[in-house]
């Protein structure tokens, strides 16, 4: 069995520590840039590359406004109602991927009226950018060493040392990375690029990631202060994944159904 011990520091100079979770972070958004900018080159994209950068801007402080707050307040409601100035302590970390995404639907709610668009337009081209985004905090979690998985005696296991027990756990990080990143990118950027209904890349998006994330908490460690929600095997981020599940299930339906 492997022992982790990556060093969470890519630079450290005096005071100045520059963790590698954080350049993750600038990985997601300048890939997101990228890619949209290629998008909105394409003839009849309907897209501005000073659109594409105000929506990636503003979309990065959804995530980051959004993605504290919800791990605040679906992770830690108790400790927030003890102390609610603890909701802006970002510097000790704890970021939600579900309050990230309501973060960045309400900057694309506001996006679309402002540039006279629809919500489900903003959705539909911003879905397939964020797959970067994700497998790259994914890869920033396993090189810190946390946010691990349940003990596991498969060749594979890895120890995290962060875990205090010293014992071989799933590296359910790189689970996540593979299939909410590599696998959650492929399919949406090929199914983007084909003929489809509007809301219909949303509806693919929220479907996906929704089961790659239910499933991949079957092997993930639950968070020591929650434990199981509910039948001790429901998880808070299962529990959290099934809106998008059933909601990306519905914005099929309907788009197809709108289609025909």
């Amino acid at each position: 069995m492997w022992i982790h011990n990556i060093n969470p520091l890519a630079l450290e100079l005096g005071p100045l520590q520059i963790h590698w979770y954080g350049l993750m972070y600038l990985i997601g958004f300048g890939g997101a840039w990228w890619l949209g900018n290629r998008r909105a080159r394409q003839p009849g994209s309907g897209w501005t590359e000073q659109q594409v950068s105000d929506l990636v801007f503003w979309g990065a402080v959804g995530v980051i406004v959004g993605g504290r707050a919800g791990y605040v307040l679906f992770y830690n409601s108790d400790y927030f109602l003890q102390d609610p100035l603890w909701l802006f302590a970002v510097w000790e970390g704890g970021m939600s991927f579900h309050g990230g995404l309501l973060g960045v639907l309400a900057v694309a709610w506001l996006f679309a009226r402002r540039q006279g668009k629809t919500f489900f337009e903003i959705g539909d081209f911003i879905a397939p950018l964020v797959p970067i985004g994700l497998g790259a905090g994914r890869l920033g979690n396993f090189i810190g060493g946390e946010v691990w998985g349940r003990p596991t005696d498969q060749s594979w296991g890895v120890i995290f040392p962060r875990a205090g027990d010293m014992l071989a756990r799933h590296p359910s990080q790189l689970y996540q990375m593979l299939l909410e990143g590599v696998v959650l990118f492929v399919l949406l950027w090929w199914f983007s690029s084909r003929p489809r209904p509007r809301m219909a890349v949303s509806g693919l998006f929220l479907m996906a990631y929704g089961s790659f994330r239910f499933l991949v908490e079957f092997v993930r460690e639950p968070d020591g202060h929650l434990g199981f929600i509910a039948f001790d095997w429901l998880t808070m981020g299962q529990l959290l994944s099934l809106p998008m599940l059933l909601l990306g299930g519905l914005l099929m339906l309907l788009a197809y159904r709108r289609k025909t």
